[in-house]
């Protein structure tokens, strides 16, 4: 069986969390030689019976799809991690169940993620997305850009908006979800839905009885019911540093824990590596504007979280885009993955030389590293007095935010 990547998912509610935000955090562990992009889509209208193509399958496409700004794996069409411009976080992670995954292409958990967040204007509107897109299509395929092994897994998800959010677990189609609106919450590669379930798949329990797995005299409890073996308790690493932040948790907190390497949560390991990151802080407050941080680089720990707003006019950020290789890329011939593409871009190659650097000479490394943190500073106050102000945000002080900081993150790197 497929190693499971250790990704970390976590959301955090008032009044945990200081201003009255929701906060929202994810790391993205994939193979350690995957390059993950930051992309942007501006809301479009679409043609009655158009298609969308996905990785591997084609299926029908919506009237409207939302503004989104993804994190993903830049070899295929979704994605790790996003936000659309309506204030909906979804990340999604692999777990390991009884039910093996299957192989035969289908949708990615990764797919789901962006068509969540293009249909879904609401976390539970994402949730009914996802899962009717579920029944529909099913879920398969190979997860790595790997042609020599299929390496498939069942999917879960944190969905989240300025109100609530839900963990959605699956089993091929089958489903379950848990509604969170306080305390704080963190998913993994292990099943974490128990006992309290919110919504699910109308033949969730008669699937589970006809396979032996439960009997309807007893408790339902889902992680029991459909996790490897006995070991389904929770496995989140960072939880409990927010826990101990009761009151106070911020962006910053949330940024501390993804870069927590001695607790696991910033997995660099022989396979897998946490190849992007995310936080986001959205307001309760309607009138003020969500913040999303991307790292756009591998391993929080030595990367900086840089700041997206939605506005209509967002400047797009190539510096941070994989090359495009269109039908020449392995992804779409077949058999897929018959060669490897140089998927690079220029942040993730300006990354790369600092490395090289802080490798050879540490002192250097080090100054460099102080200097990129004091520039996330400055733009996590700058973000931070935009959340607090009395003043509505003029569109046009941010169009160019991202593209901004990526572009002088380069500069201090070289």
């Amino acid at each position: 069986m497929a190693l499971i990547p250790p990704s970390y998912c976590f959301v955090a509610f008032p009044p945990r969390t200081k201003e009255g935000l929701v906060i929202f955090g994810k790391n993205s562990a994939r193979p350690r030689d995957e390059v993950q992009e930051v992309v942007y889509f501006a809301a479009a209208t679409h043609d009655p019976g158009c298609k969308v193509e996905c990785t591997y399958i084609e299926i029908d496409q919506v009237p409207k799809t939302h503004a989104v700004v993804l994190s993903r794996p830049s070899w295929l069409w979704g994605a790790e991690m996003g936000a659309n411009e309506h204030g909906v976080c979804i990340a999604n992670k692999a777990t390991a169940t009884k039910e093996a995954a299957s192989e035969t292409e289908a949708l990615l958990g990764m797919d789901l993620v962006r068509l969540g967040l293009e249909r879904g204007a609401t976390a539970k509107e994402a949730l009914d997305v996802i899962v009717s897109l579920l029944e529909e299509y099913g879920q398969g395929g190979n997860y790595y850009e790997d042609g020599n092994s299929c390496h498939a897994f069942q999917s879960a998800y944190l969905i989240t908006d300025r109100k609530e959010a839900w963990v959605l677990e699956t089993i091929g189609k089958y489903w379950a979800a848990e509604k969170i609106t306080e305390g704080t919450k963190c998913i993994c590669s292990q099943l974490s839905l128990t006992t309290k379930i919110d919504a699910e798949h109308p033949e969730l329990r008669s699937y589970a009885e006809n396979q032996g797995w439960w009997t309807a005299d007893t408790e339902f409890n889902f992680a029991q019911v459909f996790s490897q073996a006995d070991n389904h308790s929770d496995c989140c690493l960072g939880k409990e540093s927010l826990d101990k932040q009761e009151g106070d948790i911020t962006v910053q907190t949330m940024i501390d824990v993804l870069r927590d390497k001695a607790r696991g949560v910033c997995v660099d390991s022989e396979s897998f590596l946490t190849t992007g990151s995310m936080v986001s802080a959205l307001p309760q407050n309607p009138s003020s504007p969500c913040i999303h941080y991307f790292t756009g680089t591998p391993d929080p720990s030595r990367s900086i979280f840089k700041p997206f707003i939605f506005v209509d006019d967002v400047k797009l950020v190539p510096k941070v885009q994989s090359p495009v290789f269109g039908s020449d890329d392995p992804v779409k011939k077949i058999p897929r993955f018959q060669k490897k593409v140089d998927r690079r871009h220029e942040l993730y190659r300006a990354h790369e030389w600092i490395q090289s650097v802080i490798e050879s000479d540490q002192e250097k490394g080090q100054n460099l590293r102080r200097t990129m943190l004091g520039l996330e500073k400055q733009g996590l106050e700058a973000m931070e007095n935009i959340l607090t102000s009395s003043e509505v945000l003029d569109p046009s002080e941010v169009e160019d935010l991202f593209y901004d900081c990526v572009d002088t993150e380069i500069k201090f790197l070289k």
